[in-house]
């Protein structure tokens, strides 16, 4: 996302080394992280792959990233140039109402958001030279219904506990960025 100007050049002079596979687009290591929430806040798999600061416990960064996710929801509702009708700022939002936003970028990382029509939300987080991942996103929430919603044994609202669920999202995420 760039603001006030700028070009390319100079926001890609600013990012860090690109690792091996992601300017080909193949196979990498640019998969930071990997959350799953459901609509109510509760996040249902956790997964991370390069992540060498740690200054929160699990529990806060999940409560810090699902609240990142309602703020931006909102603001970016607020600020969209073709609702003449504005809601406050604050007020949860259904699911495709209002504008959304798929991604962000940092010169250190990339947040790929993606929120299905239930009101699950994906966030990946990826090396910021990492192209667009809304279609990988689509994918994991696939594995995601086929895995863990169509399994009789999952409690729809828990944390997902099941070994093959987590095996298959996490290998796909692992293997693909």
């Amino acid at each position: 996302m760039q603001f006030f100007g700028g070009s390319a050049t100079t926001e890609a002079s600013l990012l860090p080394a690109a690792p091996p596979g992601t300017g080909a687009g193949g196979p990498g290591n640019n998969a930071h992280m990997l959350y799953i929430f459901n609509r109510a806040g509760v996040c249902l798999l956790y997964r991370e792959w390069n992540r060498p600061l740690r200054t929160l416990n699990q529990q806060q960064d999940h409560k810090l990233m699902f609240g990142l996710l309602f703020s931006l929801r909102s603001f970016t509702a607020k600020i969209d140039p073709t609702v003449v009708e504005k809601g406050n700022l604050g007020v949860p939002l259904l699911p495709g109402q209002g504008c959304s936003f798929y991604s962000f970028k940092t010169n250190t990382y990339q947040l790929n958001f993606m929120e299905t029509p239930s009101g699950i939300k994906l966030i990946l987080i990826t090396h910021p030279k990492t192209g667009d991942q809304r279609e990988p996103l689509k994918y994991i929430y696939n594995l995601y219904v086929e895995y863990v919603v169509k399994n009789p044994l999952y409690v729809p609202g828990t944390p997902i506990q099941l070994i093959l669920p987590v095996y298959h999202i996490t290998s796909y995420s692992s293997s693909n960025f």
